[in-house]
């Protein structure tokens, strides 16, 4: 990804910041309150908390491909991590091994469906959304789990509610993530056949790319993304109810990823502006608590959210397909004015006689 569509990324990017700056102006002026250290201690915490898997769903969204069971996954590896923990009494690296393990093999699951038996991405992560929520309250006979006084967790419990020199760890982590995953993702042979893939998928397979392997280790990154923001979630509540932790998370990644940049049709995102994204949403969440409008508004801000970026890029998307038709036509027409040297030679040779 280079030339003219890095260009246009970038664009999309400093204009997604500068609504979020303005955004924060907004918020700020409203309600001072925005600006208090405790505050936005506690907004990086959540921006680096979803914004974690937040790049997850955007590698997955890059592939053109969805992931609705985010959420889900999340509920049952808190209680899974909580059942080893407190009940089977593992030890802590073992355990949080596992739950990424689980996650990555559930995902490589849902990919290996989609490109081998060729289901949509849709079906297949909607179903795991019921399977894995389901799966969750069954196992717990749908009782809260959680961590309580259990010893040895320090480090956990710092990773979810401490802070490094100020600055709350999940948005340490986020930064650290964000900068691995960008790396892979603009920076690689990976990414580059990720945004192909993406793009036409028929024409990267002809290319010689392995487009089934490209989508299936999109959708394993993701689940392991999943995995750490579901890891932090469970010790900053520090229990986990089955039936509603991680309720509607997807949405969260989903509109932060749009928003960012990331095109429902594939081959178009960016690290950078699903960060911006993640950072512009929980702003807005944290508006309507300011204000004291009910939380049950946060649905209706996220669907007027994914909608107006899904309306953004199919008018960006048109706009560009113009400026390419008009490019194409201009240089077609070039093409035809330009004199062909050897139609105007009519010496039939080098004028020496015969």
């Amino acid at each position: 990804m280079s030339g003219a569509p890095e260009t246009e990324f970038m664009k999309k990017e400093l204009g997604i910041f500068i609504l979020l700056i303005v955004l924060c102006i907004i918020v700020s002026a409203i309600n001072p309150n925005f600006l208090l250290a405790i505050n936005l201690q506690n907004l990086a915490r959540q921006i680096g908390a979803f914004g974690i898997f937040s790049i997850g769903l955007g590698l997955v969204i890059i592939t053109g491909g969805i992931e609705l069971s985010v959420g889900s996954m999340m509920a049952l590896l808190g209680v899974l991590l909580s059942m080893m923990l407190t009940e089977q009494k593992f030890g802590v690296v073992i355990a949080l091994l596992a739950c990424v393990g689980v996650a990555m093999f559930l995902s490589l699951i849902h990919g290996l469906l989609i490109t081998r038996v060729n289901m949509q991405p849709f079906i297949v992560t909607l179903c795991g959304l019921l399977f894995y929520r389901g799966l969750a309250r069954f196992i717990t006979k749908d009782e809260t789990k959680g961590f309580g006084t259990v010893g040895g967790l320090d480090f956990l419990r710092f990773l979810a509610n401490g802070n490094l020199f100020g600055i709350p760890m999940p948005f340490v982590l986020l930064i650290l993530i964000s900068i691995v995953t960008w790396i892979v993702l603009h920076r690689s042979v990976y990414g580059r056949y990720l945004f192909a893939t993406g793009r036409n998928p028929e024409a990267a397979r002809y290319a010689g790319i392995n487009t089934r392997w490209m989508i299936t280790i999109a959708y394993v990154i993701s689940g392991a993304l999943t995995a750490v923001s579901g890891i932090i979630f469970a010790f900053y509540t520090n229990s986990v109810s089955p039936a509603n932790h991680g309720n509607a998370y997807e949405l969260y990644g989903i509109a932060a990823a749009v928003l960012g940049g990331c095109s429902l049709r594939g081959g178009e995102g960016s690290v950078v502006g699903i960060i911006i994204g993640a950072a512009l949403l929980q702003v807005l969440r944290n508006l309507v608590n300011l204000l004291g409008i009910p939380s049950s508004l946060d649905f209706a801000v996220m669907g007027a959210v994914i909608l107006i970026g899904v309306m953004a890029d199919q008018l960006f998307t048109e706009r560009r397909n113009r400026r390419q038709v008009v490019l194409m036509r201009e240089s077609a027409r070039a093409d035809m004015r330009t004199p062909n040297p050897l139609a105007s030679d009519h010496s039939g040779g080098t004028g020496e006689g015969n």
